[in-house]
């Protein structure tokens, strides 16, 4: 697609990545049909295509209107139409400048804007979990619709204390702790019966996402920041012993961004190469299934039960980790399925999108259960899992099937060691 930058972004380096990603767009459309907003409101605008078209005009000069932002906005940022596109067009990327730039043309009201500034800095507050385990205490009388985002409380169980030669780095998250944190702790149990140590850096916060989806760009990068140079010594290794093996994320959403810090902060003066560093040793934790699964196969009992897996946008399309989930655990010996219909699409977490449009949310997370709920030849499964605390949770709002994080599975299939 062609594109000529208006005067006032030529040379900066958001237009420039924009305008390479706008190039590589052929137009061809394929990307419509796997895209979740346009397959619900069928409006070429709410759709990839669409929105390229939105950014090229603003990115030539043209000024961006309060439509413009609206249907910037819709975009669930699922990536799926980078997993269909021929040309492979880096649409999220994209999409996170030409939000950007249209945030700073297009003033939002004042209610709009209220309640982004309450998510991007409520979400991310040390008072967040004490805001959370307040919420958890009266949830029974909560309204359903506040009742949704408050999931009930989870006890976390016993973190290891076996000391180990191999160690990674773990991002605690802003989220995960307060609303589920068995998933953390059934993380690190699950590497310390592999005989890897599970290290959180105290100083380590949120990962950026919030904050950058949500167009505060220079709030995420600092976090970035942040983050990096609390685990820099861990990488560097302390005391004469070596670095660790790897960051592991257990919230794709949290693994998605960390693996951009290094186009995130590629012109950064005194973090772009450590970023770069630090997206180079950041994996899923569904990347360590291969080992898990050749260490750990003659200690899983699996319990037997019908388990329905939502693969998270941000894992299969993000990070284009599609199939290792259900191939290892179905090795492991779960009974795990993938659903045959629409695996592909989103649930309408997203983030904050479910809070900012609840209504296309609520739309997309019915459509999934339903599709969930089919997996098993029209026996309703025991179990949900996925791999995003967001996922899970949105999920859990529309269902009493449990919703849960595969990680979580397989901590408990593990049999107690001597």
């Amino acid at each position: 697609m062609q594109i000529q930058l208006a005067p006032q972004y030529q040379g900066t380096s958001d237009a420039m990545a924009a305008e390479a990603i706008v190039r590589n767009c052929v137009h061809c459309g394929f990307c419509t049909a796997t895209c979740p907003t346009y397959q619900l409101l069928g409006d070429e605008l709410d759709g990839p295509r669409g929105r390229i078209y939105l950014i090229k005009q603003v990115l030539q000069g043209v000024t961006p209107t309060c439509k413009t932002q609206l249907h910037l906005d819709r975009c669930l940022t699922c990536r799926n139409c980078e997993t269909t596109c021929p040309s492979g067009v880096q649409y999220g990327h994209l999409l996170d400048i030409g939000r950007k730039m249209v945030e700073d043309l297009v003033p939002r009201p004042a209610g709009d804007k209220a309640l982004r500034w309450v998510l991007k800095e409520g979400l991310t507050s040390p008072l967040f979990g004490p805001a959370m385990a307040l919420g958890q205490a009266v949830r029974p009388l909560l309204p359903e619709s506040l009742k949704a985002n408050v999931p009930a409380k989870q006890h976390a169980g016993a973190w290891p204390t076996r000391q180990h030669a191999r160690q990674v780095l773990m991002l605690a998250g802003c989220v995960q702790p307060a609303m589920s944190p068995n998933i953390n702790s059934a993380t690190a149990r699950v590497l310390d019966a592999a005989g890897i140590q599970t290290v959180i850096a105290p100083k380590a916060g949120c990962c950026g996402a919030v904050k950058f989806h949500l167009n505060d760009h220079d709030g995420a990068k600092a976090e970035m920041r942040a983050n990096i140079d609390a685990w820099w010594p861990s990488i560097e290794g302390m005391d004469g012993k070596p670095g660790v093996e790897g960051i592991v994320m257990n919230v794709s959403g949290c693994g998605k961004t960390v693996k951009d810090y290094g186009f995130v902060l590629r012109d950064d003066p005194t973090h772009a190469v450590k970023a770069k560093r630090v997206s180079e040793l950041t994996q899923d934790i569904c990347e360590w299934l291969p080992e898990f699964s050749e260490k750990l196969r003659q200690q899983v009992q699996p319990s037997a039960g019908r388990i329905a897996w939502h693969p998270p946008c941000s894992l299969q399309h993000g990070q284009k980790l599609t199939g290792v989930v259900e191939k290892y655990m179905v090795e492991l010996g779960f009974n795990l399925k993938i659903t045959g219909c629409e695996a592909h699409l989103c649930c309408g977490s997203a983030g904050t999108y479910s809070v900012l449009n609840p209504k296309i949310a609520t739309q997309l997370r019915d459509r999934k259960l339903g599709h969930l709920n089919e997996t098993f030849d029209g026996k309703k499964p025991d179990q949900i899992v996925s791999a995003n605390v967001g996922c899970v949770t949105h999920l859990q709002s529309g269902t009493t099937t449990p919703v849960r994080h595969w990680i979580e599975l397989l901590d408990e299939a593990l049999q107690p060691r001597p």
